[in-house]
């Protein structure tokens, strides 16, 4: 082990200027208090030599093992699960701080962060959907699957903007890109952003309302609250599908 790097010369690069500021790239964990602890896990990344793609693919195992852990029935499996979420986002936080302290970035890395994401939040709806139906493949687990594919396929709807961009020889997608030329929808958009309520099926918050579920249906005695939760995340999701879209085609991102 290497000696450790002094943790203010470390934020200083790890954290440059506008990374906290990202809209669409810096979750609000990582703001409120993730990235106040991901440096100290990093000096002990970069001390042991662990190199960034290693640690993207820690969090795709994390992501994974979480989905899994909602297959434990009552409280343990859902608290086994948020901690694993919160190892996935540390670790999210981490990679990207390895690559800038050692300038060992790559596409590789973008592509396995993508794809870590892909597979821990459809991991965690499928588990939702299969603890929904306590383990048996009952319409629960169905419409957790469902689920896991409309997440998919909302992510597949962002990240083939940059695949036809790129094709078309254009640059990436700007803030100014993403409005809706229609005022109404972009009105639509803005009132989306303040509800916010797309992101119950995103892996932090999802995890957080499979916890609480959990604890209401550990006072019911029941499977009542993690069923709900199931035909929520099943129909937003569904619902961002087409919304998102919409989004896409209506706004100057393709244009």
């Amino acid at each position: 082990m290497s000696t450790l790097p002094p943790m203010a010369e470390m934020r200083a690069k790890i954290h440059p200027p506008g990374l906290l500021e990202r809209r669409s790239g810096e979750h609000w964990a990582g703001r409120l208090y993730m990235r106040k602890v991901s440096p100290y896990a990093t000096r002990l990344f970069v001390a042991a030599g662990i190199a960034p793609n290693h640690l993207t693919g820690l969090m795709i195992v994390a992501g994974i093992l979480a989905g899994f852990a909602l297959v434990w029935p009552g409280l343990p499996g859902a608290v086994l699960a948020a901690v694993l979420v919160q190892v996935y986002l540390l670790l999210d936080c981490s990679d990207g701080e390895v690559a800038r302290w050692t300038e060992r970035k790559s596409i590789t890395g973008v592509y396995l962060d993508r794809v870590g994401h892909y597979f821990c939040e459809a991991a965690l709806l499928v588990g939702l959907g299969f603890r929904a139906s306590a383990g048996e493949p009952t319409g629960y687990a169905v419409l957790g699957m469902a689920a896991a594919l409309g997440a998919v396929l909302i992510k597949a709807e962002t990240d083939l903007v940059d695949v036809a961009r790129a094709r078309s020889g254009r640059s990436v997608v700007t803030e100014s890109d993403v409005e809706p030329r229609n005022p109404g929808l972009a009105r639509l958009r803005r009132a989306a952003l303040v509800l916010r309520f797309y992101r119950i099926i995103l892996a932090i918050e999802l995890s957080f309302a499979v916890l609480l579920a959990a604890v209401v249906d550990a006072a019911l005695g029941s499977l009542a609250a993690t069923q709900v939760l199931t035909v929520v995340v099943a129909g937003v999701a569904g619902l961002q599908v087409v919304l998102h879209l919409i989004s896409v085609l209506a706004s100057r991102r393709l244009a």
